[in-house]
């Protein structure tokens, strides 16, 4: 037997390199020669493979149920096109389960990416575009090996929709 599902709504907050901190780095354009320092993504991805690929996703929409974390890598994500896109977190840590009310949903402009820390809950990408282009920096194996979901709606009963205007 399922639980009746409550709508929560989640407000946009823009990406910050502080404000997304508890959930990875916010990455943005540098001068070319620039060394490498703390503005550069701090990778993980020493338990494998690595795999870029390019991805096309479609009629993602804004509400989800289900949110997943990675706990053996980082996962770099952006989209092509300067195409702004929207993606829910919330902070890694060694529960089964991420707490409902720490979720945080972030618009992210098309000029930079995200890099997720290990562990990090997400659910996304989303966009209001029809369809939008990705990029993704994870292990090869990582759909398959370390794909740890929650369904939210099964444990919680909730249903979350990102939605509004981008809060300032």
């Amino acid at each position: 037997m399922s639980l009746p599902l409550t709508l929560q709504h989640l407000t946009v907050q823009p990406i910050t390199p502080e404000g997304f901190a508890p959930f990875g780095q916010v990455i943005f354009p540098s001068a070319d020669g620039a060394p490498f320092g703390p503005a550069d993504a701090q990778l993980q991805l020493d338990r494998g493979v690595p795999r870029f690929y390019l991805m096309i996703l479609e009629g993602r929409g804004t509400r989800f149920r289900t949110i997943t974390r990675h706990q053996r890598c980082t996962q770099c994500l952006g989209a092509l096109e300067g195409r702004d896109w929207l993606m829910a977190v919330a902070p890694p840590g060694a529960a089964q389960h991420p707490n409902p009310q720490d979720i945080r949903a972030f618009h992210i402009p098309g000029h930079c990416f995200i890099k997720l820390e290990v562990g990090t809950w997400h659910a996304g990408p989303y966009f209001r575009h029809p369809a939008v282009s990705f990029y993704n920096l994870e292990l090869s194996d990582t759909n398959i090996t370390d794909h740890d979901t929650c369904n939210l709606g099964q444990v919680f009963g909730l249903e979350f929709e990102i939605g509004g205007r981008v809060s300032e």
